[in-house]
């Protein structure tokens, strides 16, 4: 019994002895794996790292052109719908254009009465000029009068003469003599009057040329006001086509948050058109990362909705200033006392093969990682 007793002792301790020396051999191999893996890990990441710079702040991009009215007015007709394909020039909304209509007419109408103006002006020109050439005519015809009653009374003044030294020698009788005084007289007033009337065909005819200049000058003011009116009229015209809302360019709409009979105002962004001229990406690298960075060099762009799908691409422009640059409130760091924060420099990068049918399936906005390839 005592045997026993002390063999079981024995047996049970030998196999306690020998299971540490087991487990410590175990314990160094997976210690020497891991520590083997883990600097292969750390060389390789370092390889990696002297010839790519990569980063998952990237999304993909695309034109969008903003579908703004030009003119206020409530919405007739929406005739799109969320998320449709358009061809640039169709017709995306229409305006109710009667008040537009109605500024056509009354531009027309201004037109009108502005070239009635104008023809009254030019009438009123024709018979001043006219007036002016028959005032001229009545100063040539008085002038003529003028000499022919400047004879009269030089013949009379020398009648009188002959009668004045006859009446002397009682050659004459008193009656010749009142006679020749008489035509002397009358001759001495009929030249009076004809120079008079003269200067008064002459200050009209002044009076006259002047109304024709001042004619003339409203018909330059009647022209110049019929052009603004017809500046007018094709402002009103252009304005009732804006009435029409067409698509600026082919792509795909975004949702339409427009609805009939809504008022819409002038510079109102509605919605938006995603062109189809392509997509790109935009990356956003840590300033650290651009030390050898090169416009041209290949790049591999993972997509999260395509994680199976590499795609070629190439680096084809730099941001002229970082993001931070560009924001509504730029951060000035210019105060002294400031956290330094490394900034990010937004990259262009271009698909390479354009035409992939995948790289069409692309929406801006998409996640991506970019791997540039340094070398």
């Amino acid at each position: 019994m005592e045997e026993n007793i002390n063999q079981n002792p024995g047996e049970q301790t030998a196999p306690a002895q020998q299971a540490p020396k087991k487990r410590s051999k175990v314990f160094v191999i997976i210690l020497a794996l891991l520590v083997v893996g883990g600097a292969w890990f750390g060389i390789t990441k370092y390889m990696h790292s002297q010839r790519h710079e990569e980063t998952d702040d990237a999304q993909v991009e695309a034109n969008i052109s903003p579908v703004i009215p030009r003119v206020p007015g409530y919405v007739d007709e929406v005739r799109v719908k969320d998320n449709q394909m358009v061809k640039k020039g169709d017709t995306l909304l229409v305006l109710d254009s009667r008040d537009l209509q109605l500024k056509v007419e009354q531009a027309e109408a201004a037109l009108a009465t502005a070239e009635s103006s104008l023809d009254a002006a030019q009438a009123t020109t024709v018979a001043s000029r006219a007036g002016i050439a028959s005032s001229g005519a009545g100063i040539s015809t008085a002038d003529a009068q003028i000499e022919a009653a400047k004879i009269t009374l030089w013949r009379a003044s020398q009648d009188y003469e002959r009668y004045n030294n006859l009446i002397k020698d009682h050659s004459i009788t008193q009656q010749q003599y009142e006679q020749a005084v008489a035509a002397k007289q009358t001759a001495e007033r009929q030249l009076q009057i004809l120079t008079q009337q003269k200067n008064q065909v002459a200050q009209q005819t002044r009076a006259v040329s002047s109304q024709s200049n001042a004619t003339s000058s409203q018909v330059g003011v009647a022209a110049a006001v019929i052009k603004q009116r017809k500046v007018d009229v094709e402002t009103a015209k252009l304005n009732l086509s804006y009435s029409v809302i067409l698509a600026p360019t082919s792509g795909r709409v975004s949702k339409v948050n427009v609805q009939e009979g809504q008022l819409v105002q002038t510079g109102q962004s509605l919605f938006s058109v995603v062109l189809n001229e392509g997509v790109w990406v935009v990356a956003n690298f840590k300033e650290t990362q651009f030390e050898k960075m090169r416009i041209g060099q290949k790049v591999t762009i993972h997509v999260d909705a395509y994680p199976g799908h590499p795609f070629e691409a190439t680096l084809s422009s730099f941001s002229p200033a970082t993001g931070s640059r560009f924001a509504l409130l730029p951060p000035d760091n210019a105060s002294g006392n400031f956290v330094k924060v490394v900034q990010r420099l937004p990259v262009k990068i271009e698909f390479s093969e354009a035409g992939d049918s995948l790289v069409k399936e692309l929406r801006p906005g998409m996640n991506v990682s970019v791997d540039i390839h340094l070398n």
